[in-house]
C-alpha cells in the first residue's frame, strides 16, 4: 500500500507518521520550497496530545511545548469573570500544551525524515490535479523549480494542503472565498515577564469591542521573562471578503495598537506587548461551510483542507491530528482503500462539522460584551454584573468544543501494523 500525502503541515505530517507506524508506504508533497518554522503560537488539546504521545512524541512535546494549567476570561481591566483548570489539572492524563506553530511542524517534519526517510517529505513540488482509477489514484505534480508536470500513482491521496486545498478544490469545485464574520485579528509573541501563575491562557474583553488573548508559549528565563502568544480581535466589518487571506501577511502596529491603547491591566502591559513584537501578522477570521461529503474513491480529505474553523477553543491544530490518526487507524483495517477513506470520514467529518458551527456562535464573546455593556468601568463581584445561569452558559460552552468523553482511556486510533 503506498499513500500520497499533498501538504507537510502539522496534520499531513501526522498522517505521515502514523500511516508508517502502521508499516504503509508515504510520500508527502508541499509546494513551497524550504519548509521554516512560520506563524505564532497554537495549542494542543489533550486528546490531541495523547494521539502525539501514542507516536513517541511525548518526550519532544514536554522538551519544546508549555503544560497549560488553567483558563480563564477576564474584563479588558483584568477582572476574573470565570476559568477552569486546563490538561493535567483538570483531571486529564495528557497535558494542554502551548507551542509555536512553526516548532511543532519542525519537530514531526524531523521526525518523518528520520523514520520514513529523507527523502519522504519532497518540497517544491506542487499538486495539479488526480485522475481516480479502480486500481489506483494518478496524482499530476509540478516541480516549481523547473515548472515540469510528472505524474505518480498511489492507492490513496490526502489533500492536507489547507484553506486553499488543491485536492478540494477539484473535489468541490466552485466554492469560492473563505467565509468571513467580519473580525479582523492580529497576532505576535512578544517576550516580556510572565504573568499570573505562569501557565494560564488569559482572554480578556469581547470581540465586539476589543479582544485580546494571550498566553506563554516558553517557560521562564532567570529574569522571569518567557515569550508570550498574543492575539488581538476586533469587530470590524460585515460582508463578503474581497481579499485572499494569508496567514502570513505582515500586519502594521497602527492598525492593531490604537484598539488597545488605553487598556490598563494590572498584571498584564497590553500596550506594551503589541508594541514590543517583532513581527505582526493580520488576517480575518473566515472559514468555509461544512462539506456533505470530503472523501470521494481512493481521495479524501484531511485539517484546513476538509473543515477550516474558527480559532476557538484551541480546535485548528488539534483536529487536524485526530483526523490524521483515525484516517491511518480506518485506512489500515479496511478491506480497500476506498473503504478506509469512507470509514475514517464517517468516524470524523459530523463531530468536527459541529464543531465548525459551534465556533460560528462563540458564547463567550456575547457574555463577554454583556460584561462590558453592564460594568464598562470594571466590577468588584462578577456575581453582580453576570447571572449564575450566565456564567453556566460560558462554561458550557468550552466544555462542548474543548473537552472529550473517554479522553483519559487510551487512544482509539493506534493502529495495528501490517505483516507483509
Amino acid at each position: 500500500m503506498r499513500v500520497l500525502i499533498v501538504g507537510a503541515g502539522i496534520g499531513g505530517l501526522t498522517t505521515a507518521l502514523s500511516l508508517h507506524a502502521a508499516g504503509v508506504e508515504v510520500e508527502v508533497v508541499d509546494s513551497v520550497r524550504e519548509l521554516r518554522p512560520l506563524g505564532v503560537g497554537i495549542n494542543l488539546l489533550p486528546h490531541a496530545t495523547r494521539e502525539l504521545v501514542e507516536l513517541g512524541l511525548g518526550d519532544a512535546l514536554a522538551e519544546t511545548g508549555l503544560p497549560v494549567e488553567s483558563f480563564a476570561h477576564f474584563d479588558r481591566h483584568g477582572n476574573r469573570v470565570w476559568g477552569e483548570p486546563r490538561g493535567l489539572t483538570l483531571g486529564y492524563r495528557w497535558p494542554q500544551y502551548s507551542i509555536h506553530r512553526g516548532e511543532l511542524q519542525m519537530l514531526l517534519l524531523a521526525t518523518a525524515r528520520e523514520r520514513l526517510g529523507a527523502d519522504a517529505v519532497r518540497t517544491g513540488t506542487a499538486f495539479v490535479r488526480f485522475l481516480d482509477g479502480p486500481d489506483q489514484v494518478r496524482a499530476t505534480l509540478r516541480d516549481q523549480a523547473s515548472g515540469e508536470e510528472f505524474v505518480e500513482t498511489a492507492d490513496a491521496l490526502v489533500g492536507a494542503d489547507g484553506l486553499y486545498s488543491a485536492v478540494r478544490a477539484q473535489l468541490h469545485p466552485g466554492e469560492g472565498l473563505p467565509l468571513w464574520n467580519g473580525v479582523r485579528l492580529w497576532r505576535g509573541v512578544t517576550e516580556a515577564d510572565a504573568f499570573l501563575d505562569g501557565h494560564t491562557m488569559a482572554i480578556l474583553g469581547t470581540r465586539f469591542l476589543a479582544k485580546f488573548i494571550v498566553y506563554p508559549i516558553s517557560r521562564p528565563d532567570e529574569q522571569g521573562r518567557a515569550s508570550l502568544n498574543w492575539l488581538g480581535e476586533v469587530q470590524s466589518a460585515t460582508g463578503p471578503l474581497t481579499e485572499m487571506p494569508d496567514w502570513n501577511r505582515a500586519g502594521r502596529l497602527e492598525d492593531v495598537l490604537p484598539h488597545f491603547a488605553d487598556w490598563n491591566v494590572g498584571w498584564l502591559d497590553v500596550p506594551g506587548l503589541i508594541s514590543g513584537a517583532e513581527e505582526i501578522l493580520e488576517y480575518p477570521m473566515v472559514d468555509r461551510d461544512p462539506l456533505a461529503f470530503w472523501s470521494r474513491g481512493r481521495v479524501t480529505l484531511l485539517g484546513d483542507a476538509a473543515h477550516p474553523m474558527y480559532p476557538v477553543g484551541s480546535n485548528g491544530g488539534s483536529q487536524a491530528i485526530l483526523d490524521a490518526r483515525a484516517l491511518a487507524y480506518e485506512f489500515t483495517r479496511a478491506d480497500s482503500p476506498a473503504a478506509g477513506l469512507a470509514a475514517y470520514e464517517a468516524v470524523r467529518r459530523t463531530t468536527v462539522n459541529a464543531i465548525v458551527l459551534a465556533n460560528r456562535t462563540n458564547r463567550g464573546d456575547t457574555i463577554m460584551e454583556a460584561v462590558a455593556r453592564r460594568a464598562p468601568d470594571g466590577f468588584d463581584r462578577v456575581d453582580e454584573v453576570l447571572s449564575e445561569q450566565e456564567l453556566a452558559t460560558l462554561a458550557d460552552g468550552y466544555l462542548s468544543i474543548s473537552h472529550t468523553d473517554g479522553l483519559n482511556l487510551p487512544s482509539p486510533w493506534t493502529p495495528v501494523p501490517r505483516t507483509p
